[in-house]
């Protein structure tokens, strides 16, 4: 064998020992270490105990929200008042719901209480995150606010009744101050007014807390060169701010929304008695459900509450829906 024999021999891939022909070349990959597509060991056991870790959060998920959503979807298409055998109805009672004047204007309520009262909500949140930002104190200051998130909403929305009374405290106090003849805040035209505003004045601290930590951890060189460019409170909030903290605020955004449509507790203690359920004039789809199920009179009426609450469930993920995609932002890095 002549040198140039050896070299080509030496340079040619396919001229060599067996183990470089075709057939050692699959017994090298067959001998691989068993990992995956990847052949990566520890990705493979990952894959072995993904099943094992998921699957009890996938049994109590399955176990306690899709089979009672499950079971209220099969009530809401029957005519049942709660014991003995169903009645089929079909969609009739997603139908009654349509034309019932009591829901529409439930639902309408519930759309004023989620549009209105949380701009009011996020409007005094944001002044009130501006404000406190550079306030000395504003630990103590934001314990404050946030304190009726710790009371019970039920225990709020009874005082809120017993301030606005007509011997209540805001009245007593609007005569110190020569208002002899307030308003009667209480009244039936005035009542859903009232619920509105103890919402607002029961979540505003809850929100203003929450924006406040995102705040917090916005780099305050930031705020240095806004002053120092002339930037006046909004251009400080517009540019900086509002920016740096919009992934927070679409969080506040979504919890708002879930908390207002299920509004309930408020209003049947403030406006309700002892003796039965408020006005259908201040009512929101949660009351409707709970009336239309535990009515103080007549026969309940279990699908038509279980229509409502399928209802209610859709408007909250269109919602959600609809709020995390138009506050969809690039994440930003500071």
């Amino acid at each position: 064998m002549t040198a140039s024999t050896v070299a080509a021999s030496t340079a040619d891939p396919a001229v060599g020992s067996p183990s470089e022909s075709p057939a050692g070349a699959r017994g090298h990959n067959a001998a691989a270490p068993r990992g995956g597509r990847d052949g990566n060991p520890f990705r493979a056991r990952q894959r072995r105990l993904y099943i094992p870790f998921v699957a009890p959060a996938f049994v109590l998920y399955l176990a306690f929200l899709i089979v009672p959503l499950a079971g209220t979807f099969w009530i809401s298409l029957h005519k049942w008042p709660g014991s003995g055998p169903m009645q089929w109805e079909g969609t009739r009672n997603y139908t009654y719901l349509l034309h019932d004047p009591v829901f529409l204007h439930s639902f309408r309520n519930t759309l004023v209480l989620l549009f209105g009262a949380g701009a009011a909500t996020f409007a005094l949140s944001f002044g009130l995150t501006m404000l406190l930002r550079d306030m000395v104190g504003r630990s103590t200051a934001r314990s404050i606010i946030f304190f009726p998130n710790i009371v019970p909403a039920l225990v709020l929305s009874i005082l809120w009744g017993f301030l606005f009374q007509a011997d209540g405290l805001v009245n007593k106090i609007l005569g110190l101050i020569g208002v002899h003849h307030p308003p009667a805040w209480l009244a039936q035209n005035h009542l859903y007014s009232m619920i509105l505003l103890g919402v607002v004045w029961t979540s505003t601290g809850f929100y203003t807390t929450i924006i406040m930590a995102a705040v917090d951890r916005i780099p305050p060189y930031l705020y240095e060169d806004c002053a120092l460019a002339g930037a006046n409170a909004w251009q400080r909030f517009r540019h900086v701010t509002l920016p740096l903290s919009w992934d927070v605020i679409g969080i506040c955004a979504v919890l708002w929304t879930i908390n207002a449509i299920k509004t309930f507790e408020f209003v049947l203690a403030m406006a309700g008695s002892s003796s039965g359920l408020p006005t259908p004039e201040v009512w929101t789809v949660s009351l409707y459900a709970y009336a239309s199920a535990f009515a103080s009179s007549g026969v309940p009426q279990y699908g038509l509450a279980a229509a409502d609450s399928i209802v209610t469930l859709v408007l909250v993920a269109v919602l959600v829906f609809l709020i995390r995609r138009v506050m969809r932002r690039d994440t930003i890095e500071f």
